[in-house]
């Protein structure tokens, strides 16, 4: 861990560096629980890693996408496009067969 006086990360930072150094390529992403990351935010910030990733997400920080077991965590420019109701109603509206 660090010394007291050294400098802490914040959150954020915190968040996005683990999603660059604990993906496995070829993922993007991370699990939360199975990649040890809800462990390792408990450990250095004392605090719950599912409300902060929330709010990353919702500030458009980081992208989530549940999965079995926790969510898999994201940069917002390198997450999966998301297999909701616009394109599966594009692709049943499409005129072309």
């Amino acid at each position: 861990m660090e010394d007291a006086g050294e400098k802490r990360i914040s959150e954020e930072e915190f968040v996005v560096r683990a999603i660059k150094k604990l993906r496995k390529p070829p993922y993007k992403g991370i699990h939360s629980v199975y990649s040890g990351f809800n462990q390792a935010f408990r450990d250095y910030f004392g605090k719950n890693p599912v409300d902060v990733t929330t709010r990353l997400a919702q500030e458009g920080k980081i992208v989530t996408r549940p999965v079995r077991g926790g969510v898999m965590l994201y940069l917002p420019d390198e997450a999966p496009s998301p297999t909701g109701s616009p394109s599966v109603l594009q692709k049943i509206l499409e005129e072309d067969e």
